[in-house]
């Protein structure tokens, strides 16, 4: 180990002692110019140093199911495999990187990823943006297709505007402030998110801003500092206030997408509805009356008499008290319409449900498409802030007043750019290395399955030093020096020796007692896909994947029909009376969004087998998959082995699995389908090694 967590003594660390927080250590041997990988020349001496002999490269079969997974998410074709693996050229390997990182369903793929850290969720019982948030995941993914560089990937979500250069100068010497362009709107999602409510007056979306920004960005747990000075990290209570109140001004702001015709339409709508659906509503009423009085009136003489002095009231003559008790026994005295059928007379009830039918024929219009985003309000950024007694809005501590301020960053910013323009600039800058590592960290850990620092959402002093502190001080400075570009970073990682080693360990190899967690990447980390790969691959297999980009989320039905998009686009969030993760997601650990999952868990289950045995979404599939094996092998169960396992598992079938299948298929009356189940119920079907 390069050093212990600086926490271990009970003393808060300096910014001065913290590792993260300092300048990189092998910047200056950093050099972009280099044609050698920086990732391979530092691990080779690792390697000598500790007597490690790292696996040879995986064969090409492996090295395309592994590549197209990482990159898109997705298996590869047949013709992917035999392209790549027929082909003679030195240049193979990287024109298939290259290829997978200008697919479109690379930014799905790293989208998903980005979201996990981001917190997205389609559903929250408290979130005011649920209904448009989707237009923040397009934007997300589309950013990623066109490799905008990472400064600008996190400006863009914080400020709204993608350029560090925020003005601009004409032929004639007028400078002017730079609009921001039209679609990046939509990255504002990333803030709207954390609102509560339409007025933001719970402090909600300042402080969803505060800690995930820290969290996502900075790699910092400031949480705790929301209530007291941080116990190991120089981050004060004060420190996480002044953060905050740069985003106290910020409120949640509905934008207009409709077209000028659209508008039109649903007002014209909107009136006759509301014309049509008074007078039904009147009618009913009319009708009911009478009964409706009757039953209202025997339910409050049965209340205490001081109970129904303040029911007969009027609202305007009740005190807040008496207002308060009026609401508790509404529910005790609201008539349902069940009751009122049952005093009314025979005849006058056929009347009554042809009138309720008739009211019930009237429908609102379809809202107008709107989009939650956010904008700073002027007099909000004129109050005063406080630190808040326990994080409570309604117990600000009057004799602790705040101005707005960075992290570790005792002084007050020139805020003349703007407040969260400030944050970015501060936090994005060159020379902040905090931002460039957290970044290089996670992009590596979802190559690897974990980071090079192990903890990706907490670069703070009680988790130790990595191992490997300088490999990542060198791809963080290279990822500077070659302007934040993530798609170079991708490439970097995937091209090294490191990430084309085999996965399995040859029983006499020596390297497991040197590194037996293979932290110096000897071998390449057997993984297990997530549950959106594991759902995309299954569709795939069946042929009935949908590509398709952009759109709202889709709710999971057992109709295969009805989930044909990918994994990323079904719905899922939480209510606290209704599960709203889909069960396959949940299954392979996938998240909700309420918390940034800064890594998913890689459980191995009873409930993910069963789901993978029985469920009818793979019933459904392997219905399909069988049908596409037995026609496209002409019924040649050998034939429809062979083409089996090229779809399922991207390789050839070994003789003994020939023999196995073979004997399954025989004593089953549907062998196809029993093939096709076989083979998305084999560990290797969600492994990728």
């Amino acid at each position: 180990m390069i050093g212990a967590a600086l926490g271990s003594d009970d003393r808060r660390a300096t910014v001065e002692e913290l590792w993260s927080l300092q300048p990189f250590a092998s910047a200056s041997a950093a050099s972009h110019e280099t044609t050698a990988n920086p990732i391979d020349q530092i691990l080779e001496e690792e390697h000598r140093r500790l007597g490690l002999a790292p696996l040879p490269a995986a064969d090409r079969a492996t090295l395309v199911r592994r590549l197209r997974f990482n990159l898109t998410g997705l298996p590869p074709t047949i013709e992917e495999q035999k392209a790549f693996v027929t082909d003679p050229s030195g240049s193979a390997y990287e024109n298939l990187v290259d290829r997978l990182l200008a697919d479109p369903q690379h930014g799905v793929r790293y989208g998903r990823h980005w979201l996990d850290v981001l917190r997205y969720t389609d559903v929250d019982e408290s979130m005011p943006a649920g209904s448009s948030i989707h237009f923040w995941r397009d934007w997300v993914i589309r950013a990623l297709n066109r490799n905008l560089p990472y400064d600008a990937f996190v400006r863009t979500q914080i400020s709204g505007m993608e350029f560090s250069n925020r003005t601009r100068i004409n032929a004639l010497g007028i400078r002017s402030r730079r609009l921001p362009r039209p679609d990046n709107v939509f990255a504002l999602g990333f803030l709207a998110r954390g609102a509560t409510s339409r007025s933001n007056r719970d402090h909600a979306l300042s402080i969803s801003a505060t800690e995930t920004i820290s969290t996502a960005f900075l790699g910092m747990t400031v949480h705790c500092a929301k209530c007291h000075d941080h116990f190991f990290d120089p981050i004060t209570q004060v420190d996480y206030y002044r953060m905050k109140a740069i985003f106290d001004p910020l409120r949640p702001q509905n934008l207009q997408l409709a077209t000028a015709s659209q508008i039109i339409e649903y007002g014209e709508a909107l009136r006759t509805y509301e014309t049509g659906k008074a007078n039904a509503d009147a009618a009913v009423a009319a009708l009911e009356d009478s009964y409706r009085t009757q039953l209202y009136n025997e339910r409050v003489s049965m209340l205490p008499p001081e109970i129904q002095r303040i029911i007969r009231k009027s609202e305007s003559e009740r005190s807040t008290r008496e207002q308060k008790i009026a609401d508790d026994y509404f529910p005790v005295l609201r008539i349902d319409v069940g009751k009122i059928r049952e005093v009314m007379p025979e005849e006058i009830r056929s009347e009554y449900d042809a009138l309720r039918k008739e009211q019930s024929r009237w429908s609102r219009p379809t809202s107008l498409p709107t989009f939650l985003t956010v904008e700073e309000d002027p007099a909000l950024k004129q109050e005063v802030r406080h630190v808040l007694n326990s994080g409570d809005p309604n117990r600000p501590e009057k004799d602790r007043v705040v101005q707005p301020g960075l992290l570790f960053s005792p002084g007050i910013p020139d805020f003349s750019e703007g407040l969260r323009e400030t944050l970015v600039d501060w936090m994005t800058a060159p020379d902040n290395p905090l931002f460039a590592r957290v970044a290089v960290n996670r992009i590596w850990q979802w190559h690897f399955g974990s980071g090079l620092h192990r903890k990706a959402n907490d670069f703070g002093s009680l988790v130790e030093v990595p191992e490997l502190k300088r490999l990542l001080d060198t791809l963080a400075a290279e990822f500077v020096a070659h302007d934040f570009d993530m798609k170079w970073l991708h490439k970097t990682i995937v091209m090294s020796n490191a990430y084309r080693r085999a996965s399995l360990t040859p029983t006499d190899s020596s390297n497991e007692a040197r590194d037996p967690s293979n932290h110096y990447y000897w071998r390449f980390p057997l993984r297990r896909l997530e549950a959106e790969p594991i759902y995309d691959a299954l569709l795939t297999l069946a042929g009935r994947l949908d590509l398709r980009i952009g759109g709202p989320s889709y709710v999971a039905t057992e109709n295969l029909e009805g989930r044909l998009r990918r994994g990323i686009y079904l719905k899922r969030g939480f209510r606290s009376q209704e599960e709203l993760l889909p069960e396959f997601l949940d299954a392979f650990d996938a998240q909700d969004g309420r918390e940034s999952c800064a890594r998913r868990e890689e459980t191995v289950t009873a409930p993910q087998a069963m789901w993978l045995m029985n469920n009818p979404l793979v019933e459904a599939v392997t219905l399909q998959l069988g049908e596409r094996l037995r026609s496209e092998s002409d019924q040649d169960p050998l034939r429809a082995i062979q083409l089996g396992y090229q779809l399922a598992l991207s390789r050839k079938p070994k003789p003994h699995e020939i023999q196995l299948a073979m004997n399954d298929m025989q004593a089953q009356s549907q062998p196809f389908q029993t093939l096709a189940w076989l083979l998305v119920n084999l560990d290797e079907f969600i492994y990728v090694r």
